[in-house]
């Protein structure tokens, strides 16, 4: 697999949300708008590209016995970086997100790349993989919460696109369902014609 293609499939073939169905709780629950997504899968694409980094630098020296509570430290380190440095520079964002940032650390995505990827690869190629599937989820999680954000609110990224009163069921949890059904089913459509 050559790098472009370790960066395209985490896209399109490895979508995390549209085609592997991971980091549901996440993309559920933080997807009310579309800085929100954005803010949740930029935080969850540093730590993945950081995480998958380190765990392919020290994979040869942590026993077997211990790997998962290894690479769960790991990745805790970083999301306490991420968690830091978001109170202290996007205070807001970081409210709204609230007690998902913690939850990085368990995001299946996260932990699954680093057992199936980086603890497999060098460290650049891992740093490609952590980008791509990275840059999939964030785009998920921006697309499903700008969805949500127009037919909930009328907006996108707070700017208001028509007057008068959006569909509160889309700023609800109902509508994080239905949105992510629909947005599935096209992404879906329009890879299989791709293929």
């Amino acid at each position: 697999m050559n790098k472009l293609q370790l960066i395209t499939k985490g896209l399109i073939k490895e979508n995390p949300t549209f085609a592997l169905v991971l980091g549901m709780c996440p993309t559920l629950g933080t997807t009310t708008s579309a800085a929100n997504g954005l803010g949740m899968g930029a935080a969850t694409m540093f730590v993945l590209i950081l995480s998958n980094i380190v765990i392919s630098l020290v994979k040869n020296v942590i026993p077997d016995k211990v790997r998962i509570p290894a690479f769960i430290v790991i990745i805790a380190s970083f999301v306490t970086v991420v968690q830091l440095c978001m109170e202290a520079f996007v205070p807001d964002l970081y409210a709204t997100l609230g007690v998902f940032i913690p939850l990085i650390v368990v995001n299946c995505i996260i932990l699954g790349r680093a057992e199936a990827f980086a603890s497999k690869n060098n460290a650049f190629d891992s740093a490609l993989d952590g980008l791509g599937i990275g840059l999939g989820f964030t785009c998920s999680l921006t697309v499903l919460g700008a969805v949500r954000e127009l037919l909930g609110s009328g907006s996108i990224f707070g700017a208001r696109l028509y007057e008068g009163d959006g569909m509160l069921i889309f700023v609800l949890a109902p509508g994080a369902f239905i949105a992510l059904g629909y947005l599935m089913v096209v992404f879906n459509k329009l890879t299989a014609k791709s293929k």
